[in-house]
């Protein structure tokens, strides 16, 4: 993998190809965005460039750095993840032993902590000391979702590297090239944030599945409540598609989108663009504010199951909302 082949994030990807050009290389970095957006893919990729023994601001990926980084063998590169919901002060301690032997390579060394945030204060404090008295030339890649959850004594010691959610036509561009069902990857990028996680849903065949219940359901709900809660009985929580209720309530939230969308005239923007002729019967039964209030209804089902209420009672709540909602 090489910074040409990440898609989109073309200012992270800036930032850190500038500074390999320079030769002015941060001590540390702050990762920071959503999930799925590809930020330890680049941090990977950023670590194999540091170490490239044939390229000055991206990483040859053939090299045998390159490989030792991409197959988790590199003596000087470490990945650290949480040990259960956090990362320990244990952990940091560990990686401080570790980087202050001898290693087989003089020079840089790198670490790449994942889910950064989940620090205990001892182990962020611990870090602290680390980053403000490095031992060797160390490269230290944190990755997080939310930057301003870190110690502040962190953030500031550290590189911003901002991570945004891509362009959703990229990656339906992507994953349609790749091989994946268009009516799949329509969906899939309004629900994920990345190439990798799309490409992952495309493959799910209860995905499918869903999706297609789900307009059965979306065609029912509004209007036969009785035949719904049949249907959504019989075919979802009697089977294993009783696993993914949370999706299902979040492809109802694009359903709802899409009346609105018919409604102003958005018809390009339609997520379920095979149904055209079923979203143009039934977007005008509702007022605008009533789908608005059906996607908060969808909305407030998942918060529910979230929240470990019933899966069936929380959609039967769900369907009792949409019709109420004009």
């Amino acid at each position: 993998m090489s910074f040409q082949q990440i898609i989109g994030q073309e200012r992270a990807k800036t930032l850190l190809q500038n500074g390999l050009r320079s030769g002015k290389v941060s001590h540390a970095y702050l990762f920071s965005g959503p999930k799925g957006t590809g930020r330890l893919q680049t941090a990977l990729t950023f670590t194999k460039a540091l170490f490239c023994e044939n390229a000055t601001d991206d990483a040859c990926g053939e090299c045998l750095s390159c490989r030792k980084i991409e197959h988790g063998n590199h003596p000087d590169v470490h990945v650290i993840s949480p040990e259960g919901q956090s990362i320990k002060i244990d952990q940091v301690r560990e990686l401080q032993r570790e980087f202050a032997y001898r290693t087989q390579a003089e020079g840089r060394k790198v670490y790449i902590m994942e889910q950064a945030e989940t620090m205990t204060v001892q182990a962020a404090n611990s870090l602290l000391k680390f980053l403000e008295e490095p031992m060797s030339p160390i490269v230290a890649i944190l990755i997080t979702d939310n930057g301003q959850a870190m110690l502040p004594t962190i953030q500031s010691r550290s590189q911003w590297v901002p991570f945004t959610p891509p362009d959703p036509q990229i990656i339906y561009n992507a994953l349609v090239e790749e091989g994946c069902s268009a009516l799949l990857a329509r969906a899939a990028v309004h629900l994920v944030n990345g190439i990798g996680e799309g490409r992952e849903l495309c493959q799910q065949n209860w995905f499918a599945e869903l999706r297609n219940v789900m307009l059965q359901l979306g065609k029912e709900c509004g209007t036969r409540l009785s035949s719904a809660l049949l249907m959504a009985q019989q075919k979802v929580f009697k089977t294993e598609l009783g696993e993914h209720t949370d999706m299902l309530f979040r492809l109802f939230h694009l359903w709802f989108r899409d009346m609105l969308n018919y409604q102003f005239n958005r018809q390009e923007n339609l997520v379920f663009c095979d149904q055209l002729d079923a979203i143009g019967r039934i977007a005008w039964s509702k007022s605008a504010q009533g789908w608005i209030r059906c996607m908060a209804a969808a909305a407030e089902a998942q918060k529910r199951v979230r929240a470990n209420v019933s899966p069936q009672l929380a959609f039967e709540q769900f369907l009792v909302g949409v019709q109420g909602g004009t």
